[in-house]
């Protein structure tokens, strides 16, 4: 029905303001219509300005941060097992965090103290320290005996005075089924493992009249069983250091001596690779258990390292960190 014929009895006064009223309506329903229009094509219309933030951001200078409380810078470090592998980049680690005091610890003398002066060198040549900034300390030392350990830290106190973090990454692992698995091997390995830590804690206490951080390196097979390979005695080995860094942790919390763990998965290290290389169906199943699928790298560990020992854990303590992709959680 047209509007017309709708209003045919009114006056025409008031046909007019009826028409006037219709025509005022069609003329909004037009606009609101074009309104919608513009609206719905506004996205395409947004993206110039988005664009244009973005490129603003990406052009905009920065100055590098981080947490101040994650430096390292004045304390004195000590990592052992740090000749090589895992034990050398947490010693690195702490290095690029700030500490320009670092002893690295390692069964013989030599492999240590090259590996502190290739340490201090290499931040040199890569202008993240100048010459002579970084004073890298090499000692050998054999952790399953207390009085080379005690020895080493005698050296530490001369040097330096005092420790302010120790990380203990020393450590070994054997694979024997139990019943061919001979008992000097077995004993070998705690003596290592567990003693070895126990020692350089007790040392390195003794060393942290202010208090100090602690990080014991276990591994997720203290608390799991791998397989398929069989390797009891280091399992059960990496649960005594677990519940030793938890056991500490309490008895030195009121010296303000913080006492962690670390407990890294699979990680691909120089002498792992050689190991999987040769076993392709081994890797293929320690890769099948990983739910990220991948080994660790061990830079992975570098993050909880850095967190550990210094000061932003200064409320953490009989903490473990688990660092396996996942691993232990299926």
């Amino acid at each position: 029905m047209s509007i017309r014929a709708a209003v045919p009895a009114l006056s025409s006064p008031v046909r007019a303001r009826a028409a006037a009223a219709v025509a005022g309506a069609s003329v909004a329903a037009s606009t609101s219509a074009r309104a919608l229009s513009s609206t719905a094509a506004a996205p395409a219309q947004a993206s110039a300005p988005v664009k244009a933030a973005a490129s603003a951001s990406a052009a905009r200078p920065t100055t590098p941060r981080t947490l101040a409380s994650l430096s390292m810078a004045n304390k004195v470090c000590v990592v052992t097992g740090a000749g090589r592998g895992l034990g050398n980049l947490m010693a690195r680690t702490l290095v690029e965090s700030g500490a320009s005091d670092i002893v690295i610890i390692d069964l013989k003398r030599d492999d240590a103290a090259a590996a502190a002066a290739e340490l201090a060198a290499s931040f040199v040549s890569q202008g993240l320290a100048a010459e002579g900034e970084i004073t890298a300390l090499g000692i050998g030392c054999n952790v399953a005996d207390e009085e080379s350990v005690r020895a080493a830290f005698s050296e530490i106190e001369q040097r330096f005075g005092r420790v302010d973090a120790l990380v203990t990454a020393a450590g070994i692992v054997e694979n024997f089924k139990a019943f061919d698995y001979p008992t000097d091997k077995i004993r070998k390995l705690l003596d290592v493992n567990v003693m070895g830590t126990w020692h350089c804690a007790l040392e390195a206490a003794k060393l942290m009249p202010n208090g100090g951080s602690i990080t014991m390196i276990g591994s997720m097979s203290g608390s799991i069983v791998n397989t398929p390979q069989p390797q009891t005695p280091y399992n059960f080995s990496k649960a005594a250091v677990r519940h030793m860094a938890r056991s500490l942790a309490v008895e030195w919390a009121t010296q303000n001596i913080r006492v962690n763990c670390i407990s890294p998965g699979y990680m691909l290290t120089n002498l792992t690779k050689v190991i999987l290389d040769n076993d392709p169906v081994l890797r293929d199943q320690w890769l099948s258990k990983i739910p990220v699928g991948r080994m660790g790298d061990p830079s992975d560990l570098a993050g909880a390292v850095a967190y550990l020992a210094s000061d932003a854990s200064k409320y953490t303590t009989g903490a473990e960190l688990t660092v396996d992709g996942g691993y232990t959680c299926v």
